[in-house]
């Protein structure tokens, strides 16, 4: 049994004042339960898509893993059990702050938190309602959308992800950095979104180089590109169209140095008549950087 899709994503952040602005007034997601300690955020009906936490480490700091049903969370400390990987059960506390039935947690090779959960509260009776007008998010079997981590030991990272967890591979791209210096990014699922984990193999300032926020339609795309100004985020990129997913989008800078992308119209992926290719670019057109 194999994770369903990312439930959620936790970030540490130093400026909370800057990321109410940067999720509310640019991303349109609507502020949720909050405490001393973190603040969450709703894309949808679930209770919580995104956790702040506060602190000073301005990077991702948790991935939830979604469980497909009580059985697959059996399944899967069971599985992750025999094959020696150490995990803890989550206490009364953590899963009411995660609004989940139940959860456990481990870490990844680099040290990430991973949180391996099922049950998650769904607030049907309090819809979804986005500050800045967005008409909806993808998310449902799909998830929150996906993330792309930095990885030394990459070997290590893809063997966790992989053989432990059951995330599968959906295609590479292979990237110049440099004259001399070259690596290839790895894509992978674990449900129709054609990635919601890739793994570059290489040291970096952060471990998260980007999450990935997908929305309704290209309007929305668009409109999102017309706050970035009057809400201070700065452009990385311009709108483009990637090569393996051809999700059209374009990445902005978070207050904490990472980055996000937003898109919207990326294709699926289906095993039953999927084939893994590799790209020689990430693009097809676009994502030009701004301000570089």
């Amino acid at each position: 049994m194999s994770i369903a899709s990312l439930g959620y994503v936790g970030f540490e952040v130093s400026d909370a004042g800057a990321w109410k602005i940067f999720m509310e007034d640019f991303l349109g997601l609507m502020r949720g339960a909050e405490d001393n300690e973190q603040v969450s955020y709703r894309m949808d009906e679930r209770a919580a898509r995104v956790f702040l936490l506060h602190g000073s480490r301005d990077d991702v700091a948790l991935v939830g893993l979604e469980a497909p049903s009580v059985t697959g969370f059996e399944a899967i400390k069971a599985s992750l059990a025999a094959r020696g990987v150490s995990f803890t059960q989550g206490d009364e506390d953590l899963k009411a702050k995660r609004h989940v039935a139940d959860l456990i947690r481990l870490k990844d090779p680099m040290g990430l938190d991973v949180e391996i959960y099922y049950g998650p509260t769904e607030l049907t009776n309090r819809p979804f309602n986005s500050p800045a007008g967005v008409s909806s998010f993808c998310t449902g079997d799909q998830g929150a959308g996906h993330v792309v981590l930095a990885s030394e030991d990459i070997d290590a990272v893809r063997g966790f992800y992989v053989d432990a967890l059951g995330f599968r591979l959906s295609d590479t791209i292979g990237m110049k950095l440099a004259p001399d210096f070259s690596i290839t990014l790895e894509f992978y699922h674990c449900n129709p979104r054609h990635h919601t984990l890739a793994l570059a193999g290489m040291p970096a300032p952060k471990r998260l180089h980007h999450f990935m926020v997908e929305m309704a339609s290209l309007d929305d795309v668009g409109f999102a590109l017309d706050r970035m100004a009057a809400c201070g985020v700065r452009q990385r990129t311009t709108l483009g169209k990637h090569t393996n997913d051809q999700m059209v989008s374009f990445y902005a800078e978070t207050p904490s140095g990472f980055e996000v992308e937003v898109g919207c119209a990326g294709i699926p992926v289906h095993d039953e008549t999927w084939r893994v290719t590799h790209h020689e670019a990430a693009s097809m057109w676009g994502h030009k950087p701004v301000g570089a």
